[in-house]
């Protein structure tokens, strides 16, 4: 029997945190125990684990409103790798969104989407990851943004956030709200948002919302205000001004990645709203 038919996918627990946060670190990823947590309680989360009982490959499919799951943490390890894992977790994953009737989507690097592709995935917009190191700075007059522990604030954030694709996404950003490290900052109309919340590697900056290019850098300055060392931020690449922005402040370009689904299921998230300017990440769409 080939080691790959020895093991079996196994629905993920509370005691797998640790070892999704040492997959996705092993990768090089941004994931923290909290956003592990956030997959396990409110995702179908699943994984591989091997004779020792380590966890070694993971996937996860995440269910928001709108008929819509994000499959995200599609992760496995160097020594289990070309034995086909990742495939079956994500088939597993779009057999248990579709027995919900949600459409699968997903956020892919290029490798990724020649593989998903065959899978019969079809690709909508593009993003790409930006790197920034940025110093400390003065912050007598601190601009801490929202109070997120008031319901409507939070509220009117899920509201704008739904507005541009028709997914629901309350649990995602409450789970961020409730992080101790999580800042967000409204628009003077209430009509755009952005999040900073803290990662593995990275301050991770989104989702951006704005209606027009003014909005949203006046949003990504002061979120950017507030932050110190390295930080990451996923820009959709129809927004050039807040990309010139971010060049500016000496950012790079680090990695792209394309929205996709299955072409059976096409669905609004694959369509570059202009009010959209980064994406939350991802593993979270």
């Amino acid at each position: 029997m080939a080691a790959s038919e020895a093991l079996a996918i196994d629905r993920l627990g509370w005691a797998d945190v640790a070892g999704g946060v040492a997959l996705s670190d092993a990768a090089g990823w941004n994931q923290t125990a909290d956003d592990w947590a956030f997959f396990i309680a409110a995702g179908e989360a699943i994984g591989v684990r091997d004779d020792a009982g380590r966890l070694v490959a993971s996937a996860v499919a995440l269910p928001y409103e709108g008929g819509v799951g994000w499959i995200a943490m599609v992760l496995v390890d160097d020594d289990h790798r070309h034995r086909g894992w990742a495939t079956r977790l994500v088939a597993t994953c779009v057999a248990m969104l579709g027995r919900a009737g949600r459409a699968s989507v997903l956020d892919a690097t290029p490798a990724g989407a020649e593989v998903y592709r065959r899978s019969g995935f079809v690709a909508g917009f593009a993003f790409e990851r930006w790197q920034g190191e940025l110093a400390v700075t003065d912050r007598a007059a601190a601009d801490c943004g929202v109070d997120l522990g008031d319901s409507g604030e939070l509220a009117a954030m899920v509201a704008i956030d739904r507005s541009i694709s028709g997914v629901g996404r309350a649990a995602l950003l409450g789970a961020f709200a409730g992080r101790p490290a999580t800042r967000a900052w409204l628009d003077d109309d209430r009509s755009g948002f952005v999040m900073t919340r803290s990662g593995r590697r990275a301050t991770q900056v989104g989702p951006l919302i704005a209606n027009d290019d003014d909005a949203a850098l006046v949003l990504v300055e002061r979120a950017l205000a507030e932050v110190a060392g390295r930080v990451f931020i996923d820009v959709a690449t129809h927004q050039p001004a807040l990309q010139r922005a971010l060049v500016a402040r000496g950012f790079v370009r680090q990695r792209p990645f394309v929205r996709m689904a299955l072409a059976a299921t096409p669905v609004a998230s694959l369509v570059a709203s202009p009010r959209l300017f980064a994406v939350a990440g991802p593993e979270f769409g």
